[in-house]
């Protein structure tokens, strides 16, 4: 009988990596652990000097924070890696973009030198493109919502249905309107900074919730992107860039 393999010792991590990155397209409908799969093919594709955990089954010192759901579009997703040897992180992004699938892409890179991204994603802005309703039917609604208590709504999950409050989680909204898209002659672009709370708000939720407490029509299609998550800032709210006052 062969003796069994020691366990592998792990790697010190001398430099930690924060990228922000984009799902869009087609990628959009990729599970977290989809794209996760990617990021670390990448990463070998690429040959960083990625750091591994010990242990008999050594893992490489990803980390990520907050994702979006399966099914929404992106512009602001956040992972950490931890690295063995020093890089330059400026050529990151082109790197691994070159070697991610089409539709993910990473947009920025920074050193990371204290505190946690995940410290600093106090909530999302969402933009929902709402087509087959108008901006008036979309603005009427989100104003009975408003004024609405204790707006809760249903979701389903592989647990079973769990209740979301979304009226308190809403903190900022506004309406557009948008040219007719793919034969839709109304499309509403509805925005709303949305409080991380827990469970967490969705786009889906949001839109739930225009329907079944603002009477708004089920629109005919709708495609939920995230423009940008972190800390809130300002007045009236916004949402701010997490790395501006972190590294």
């Amino acid at each position: 009988m062969s003796k069994r393999q020691p366990p592998n010792e792990a790697q010190p991590v001398v430099q930690k990596l924060r990228l922000r990155y984009a799902k869009s397209g087609r990628m959009r409908f990729a599970s977290h652990r989809d794209f996760q799969r990617a990021l670390e093919r990448a990463v070998r594709r690429a040959e960083l000097p990625i750091a591994f955990s010990g242990g008999f089954s050594p893992h490489p010192r990803i980390s990520y924070a907050n994702s979006a759901p399966t099914g929404a579009a992106s512009e602001a997703e956040y992972v950490q890696l931890g690295m063995r040897e020093e890089v330059n992180a400026e050529l990151i992004p082109d790197a691994l973009t070159a070697a991610l699938p089409n539709g993910f892409a990473i947009t920025q890179c920074v050193i990371a030198t204290s505190g946690s991204v995940a410290d600093r994603l106090d909530a999302s802005l969402w933009q929902l493109e709402l087509r087959g309703v108008n901006r008036e039917q979309v603005a009427v609604a989100l104003n009975q919502l408003k004024v609405t208590p204790d707006v809760t709504v249903d979701r389903v999950t592989k647990s079973g249905v769990k209740q979301v409050e979304v009226g308190s989680a809403i903190l900022e909204s506004t309406v557009t309107a948008m040219e007719s898209v793919a034969g839709v002659e109304a499309c509403a672009i509805l925005q709303v900074v949305v409080r991380h709370d827990i469970p967490a708000v969705r786009p889906e939720d949001v839109l739930t919730a225009l329907v079944e407490y603002a009477d708004l029509d089920e629109p005919a299609s709708s495609v939920f992107t995230r423009l940008a998550q972190g800390p809130l800032t300002g007045d009236p709210v916004t949402v701010g860039d997490p790395f501006s006052e972190m590294r």
